[in-house]
């Protein structure tokens, strides 16, 4: 579905992307992990076509990927872009205003399901509850791709858990595909069918969860420890 072929983007003379080569297939929820400043939220904003590659090409399904893929793309960015004088309902009729693909049914279901009153103040909510709207507004699009920026980022593991419960529920494993950003690497592993890991702007490996357990014999997070060891060592050695 989307391709990157040696893509390199920079801000000013600071590169934050260099040479990733990726495929991302349908059917897919993969994890996309890597220390700050890696390079993840450039590369998903990139995939969001919110960003254009200084090189290189990014393609989905065979398309440069522009601005317009916003109608088959969702994007959740790691910051609270929501207008805090808007109740829940008026943020859901907001989103009815700007995506055909927004499924007002669906967004009311996913809300009761993560406890969220439909009449409650977006600036009167509480951090995890901000959370619980963000993930139900961005899911209730019947997108191809979900691109999810650190969606678990400073929430409480009740929290985390609730949004895990509507990543599964809430999503097609068939047609659609997640992609999400995230240093919870431990908590997400079940979800998790491929994982990418980034360092300074590359791509240092893109593995299914399956393979690491059965090849590696070990779990997501003991296997990125040492690949970030191995690396470190590398990059000392030379």
């Amino acid at each position: 579905m989307i391709e990157l072929k040696q893509v390199g983007k920079k801000y000013g003379s600071k590169r934050a992307l260099n040479d990733v080569t990726l495929l991302i297939p349908r059917g897919k929820v993969i994890g996309l992990v890597g220390e700050n400043g890696s390079g993840k939220s450039t590369l998903l904003k990139l995939m969001a076509g919110l960003l254009t590659p200084n090189t290189g090409s990014a393609t989905f399904d065979g398309q440069l990927i522009t601005r317009r893929i916003a109608a088959r793309v969702a994007y959740m960015s790691d910051t609270d872009d929501f207008y805090t004088y808007f109740t829940v309902q008026q943020l859901v009729d907001f989103y009815v205003s700007q995506f055909e693909d927004f499924e007002v049914v669906k967004a009311k279901e996913i809300l009761q399901f993560l406890n969220v009153s439909l009449h409650s103040k977006i600036k009167s909510l509480s951090k995890g509850n901000r959370g619980r709207v963000k993930i139900a507004v961005t899911l209730a699009r019947e997108a191809d791709i979900y691109l999810l920026d650190e969606p678990f980022s400073g929430l409480d593991p009740m929290v985390r858990d609730d949004i895990a419960k509507g990543l599964i529920r809430y999503t097609d494993s068939e047609r659609q595909t997640v992609i999400m950003s995230t240093h919870e690497i431990r908590e997400v592993e079940p979800l998790l069918d491929d994982i990418i890991v980034m360092r300074g702007g590359v791509v240092i490996a893109h593995e299914s969860v399956d393979e690491i357990r059965d090849f590696y014999g070990m779990d997501a997070t003991s296997w990125m420890v040492s690949l970030f060891k191995d690396q470190k060592e590398r990059e000392l050695g030379k």
